[in-house]
C-alpha cells in the first residue's frame, strides 16, 4: 500500500471518537490475521499441488484395479 493511502487510512481512523478507534484497529487485525493465514494456504497448497495430483492419479488408477478399500 502506498505511503499516501497509508496517511488516508490513519486520517480516517483518526476522525473516529477514540473507542471506535481501538474498534478498527481490532477488526483490522483480525483482518490482517484472516490475510496473513490464506496466504500462508495458498504458498503451501501450491507446494504441495503436484503430490496432491500424484496421489488423486494412484488412487485413481486403485479404483480402477478395483483395489479400493
Amino acid at each position: 500500500m502506498s505511503s499516501t493511502a497509508m496517511r488516508t487510512l490513519a486520517q480516517m481512523i483518526e476522525g473516529l471518537p477514540e473507542a471506535a478507534q481501538h474498534q478498527v484497529v481490532e477488526h483490522l487485525r483480525e483482518y490482517l490475521a484472516d490475510v496473513r493465514d490464506e496466504l500462508e494456504w495458498d504458498e503451501t497448497f501450491a507446494k504441495t499441488q503436484s503430490q496432491l495430483a500424484a496421489a488423486a492419479r494412484r488412487a485413481k488408477q486403485q479404483i480402477a484395479a478395483g483395489q479400493h478399500a
